[in-house]
């Protein structure tokens, strides 16, 4: 079996100090394989970069703490590339490898458009055993982007997902499991920000489309098992990617 660890927690505005001592106390005792956290973790929802692009010091963080507690850390970090900005999903392994995804679908009825760079290109990390998609919030409205080809167990989608939207949050999760037969780990916050607010409903879903954990609006971590044998057994058993369209994407 292999553990997926989901954290659920506000976020104070813009103090990463603060922010990575919660999530610090928060996994103190957690044994896990991958440690999923919420889009821009450490600020919360900022479309001008400019003050808190991380200098570097979120990822030594996400570094540290992978080799401390002995398993991946995924989470979302405003990062500077050259003249331009990137919304990037890190995933941090205990020896301090670093693999990362840049967001491809901005948000922008959000303004995220008039600061950042979209990422174009698709990215699966292996980590023991297990093959995980990455990809960040908006991302999830678009099924084409992240349409199975054989090359992924589970989809980790990292978000800041306000709440007068949850419900298509929640239906577009298991919409994703469903279609490609996989697993889906979405995590998002709760709490307020200056101008949003957020529900949370991170969860584990699997190949059904069923909860596998629901954490609603509660605050706190949740450890949980995928059957990566069980999945595989049931694609087998139910291929309906041998009737799927082809298609070309043109980035």
């Amino acid at each position: 079996m292999h553990r997926v660890t989901i954290v659920q927690r506000p976020i104070e505005w813009q103090n990463v100090e603060g922010n990575l001592r919660s999530i610090e106390a928060m996994l103190e005792g957690v044994e896990s394989d991958v440690v999923v956290l919420s889009e821009m973790f450490q600020t919360g929802f900022v479309t001008d970069p400019c003050s808190v692009a991380d200098s570097g010091v979120t990822l030594a963080w996400m570094q540290r703490m992978a080799a401390k507690i002995d398993a991946a850390i995924v989470g979302s970090v405003i990062v500077r590339d050259g003249d331009s900005y990137r919304n990037r999903l890190y995933f941090v392994m205990p020896d301090g490898e670093v693999e990362w995804y840049d967001k491809r679908h901005l948000f922008s009825i959000g303004g995220e458009t008039r600061y950042f760079e979209r990422g174009n290109s698709r990215k699966v990390v292996v980590w023991r055993g297990v093959r995980y998609m990455l990809e960040i919030c908006y991302d999830l409205r678009f099924p084409v982007w992240s349409r199975q080809r054989g090359d992924y167990d589970a989809i980790i989608y990292a978000a800041l997902w306000p709440a007068p939207r949850r419900e298509v949050w929640r239906t577009l999760l298991r919409a994703r499991a469903i279609e490609n037969q996989a697993y889906v780990i979405g995590v998002n916050r709760i709490g307020d920000e200056p101008s949003l607010r957020y529900a949370g409903d991170s969860a584990v879903i699997d190949y059904y489309g069923r909860d596998v954990v629901d954490m609603g609006d509660s605050c706190g971590v949740n450890t949980v098992e995928l059957d990566i044998e069980s999945m595989a057994m049931f694609r087998e058993k139910f291929d309906v990617g041998r009737d799927a369209d082809d298609f070309i994407l043109n980035i």
